[in-house]
C-alpha cells in the first residue's frame, strides 16, 4: 500500500517566478524508506515542504493514505514527523523543557526520557539548549520528530555533522522505526546513509526526477561488470582485470586464483556516489 502517492506535481514561486517542481510523481510504499536524491536547488526541499503542507498551492495531486493531501485538517499532523537539516529549539529553555514544549503540540505522547537515553542526551536533559553542541541539536532534533508516535518521518540531512558512533545511533533508530511498521522520507547529500538506509531512490534535478530505483539496481545498472584481481608476484603487487560474465570458466582466471597469493578482489560494482555525479553532473564534494 503506498502511504504517498505523488501525480504530476508541479510547483511555481510566485506567478513570474521559478517552477521548482516540474511534473514529478513517485510513490512511497507502507514501511519504506525513500531516498529523494539530488544537487542544492533541485526540487528536494520544496516537495518537502508540499508534502508536509507547508506549501499548499501546488498543481497536480497529493495523496496521502489514499486521500488527496489538500482535504486533511490537523490530524494530518498527528500523524507525521518532521526533522529538517537546520534545528530550532529555545535557546533558553533546557533541552527536556523543550521537548516538552513541542510535545503538548499533539495528542499521542511518546515518553520523552527513553528517547533522550537513546541519543546519548539523557545526562544533558537540564543543560540549556544554547548551551548545546551542533551535534547535541541535531539529535534532539530527531528526538522531537518522535514526540507524537508517528507512523511516517520527514528526514533532512538528519546525520549531517554528527560523529560516526552517534550518526550509527540514529541509523539503528531510523531502522528501528521501519522495522515497527513505520515509512521514511530521507534527504540528503551523505550517500552512505542512502546506502544504509533506503529501500528505494528517485533522483531529483531541475524539478524534474531523472532515475528511480533500488540501490542495488542502481549499482548493477551503472556498475562495470568486470572483476580486477591484485596478487602477489615475485614480490611485486600485480593487478588484472577479468569480464564478470564467465568468470567461473576463465582460465587465466582460475590459474591466478589457484597459483598466486592473491591480495584482493573487487567487482566494478559502483557507488551510490559515483551514481549521483553520473545521474546528476554535480560533485557532492564541490
Amino acid at each position: 500500500m503506498a502511504v504517498f502517492e505523488v501525480k504530476n506535481l508541479k510547483y511555481q514561486y510566485g506567478k513570474q517566478g521559478k517552477e521548482a517542481i516540474r511534473g514529478i510523481s513517485f510513490s512511497i510504499k507502507e514501511g519504506q524508506i525513500f531516498g529523494l536524491l539530488g544537487p542544492s536547488g533541485a526540487g528536494k526541499s520544496t516537495t518537502q515542504k508540499i508534502m508536509t503542507k507547508l506549501l499548499p498551492s501546488y498543481q497536480g495531486s497529493v495523496l496521502y493514505q489514499g486521500k488527496e493531501l489538500r482535504t486533511y485538517g490537523s490530524e494530518f499532523f498527528e500523524s507525521i514527523g518532521v526533522g529538517f537539516e537546520l534545528p530550532v529549539h529555545f535557546l533558553k529553555l533546557t533541552g527536556l523543557e523543550n521537548m516538552k514544549f513541542f510535545q503538548n503540540l499533539y495528542q499521542s505522547k511518546a515518553a520523552i526520557e527513553p528517547l533522550l537515553e537513546k541519543v546519548g542526551l539523557l545526562e544533558d536533559k537540564d543543560k540549556l539548549v544554547g548551551e548545546y553542541s551542533k551535534g547535541m541539536k541535531m539529535r534532539l532534533n530527531f528526538v522531537r520528530a518522535l514526540l507524537n508516535n508517528p507512523s511516517f518521518l520527514f528526514l533532512d540531512e538528519v546525520t549531517n555533522g554528527l560523529d560516526p558512533t552517534n550518526a550509527r545511533i540514529l541509523k539503528d533508530m531510523i531502522l528501528d522505526f521501519k522495522n515497527k511498521g513505520g515509512t521514511v522520507l530521507l534527504t540528503t547529500h551523505l550517500m552512505g546513509d542512502v546506502e544504509a538506509l533506503c529501500d528505494q531512490v528517485a533522483f531529483i534535478k531541475e524539478g524534474i526526477i531523472i532515475e528511480s530505483d533500488t540501490p542495488r539496481n542502481l549499482k548493477l545498472k551503472y556498475g562495470v561488470r568486470k572483476v580486477d584481481v591484485e596478487y602477489q608476484n615475485k614480490k611485486a603487487l600485480k593487478k588484472e582485470t577479468f569480464e564478470l560474465e564467465g568468470l567461473g570458466q576463465n582460465a587465466a582466471f582460475l590459474n591466478l586464483i589457484q597459483t598466486k597469493t592473491i591480495e584482493t578482489i573487487h567487482s566494478g560494482e559502483t557507488s551510490l556516489e559515483d551514481i549521483f555525479i553520473q545521474i546528476t553532473g554535480d560533485d557532492l564534494h564541490a
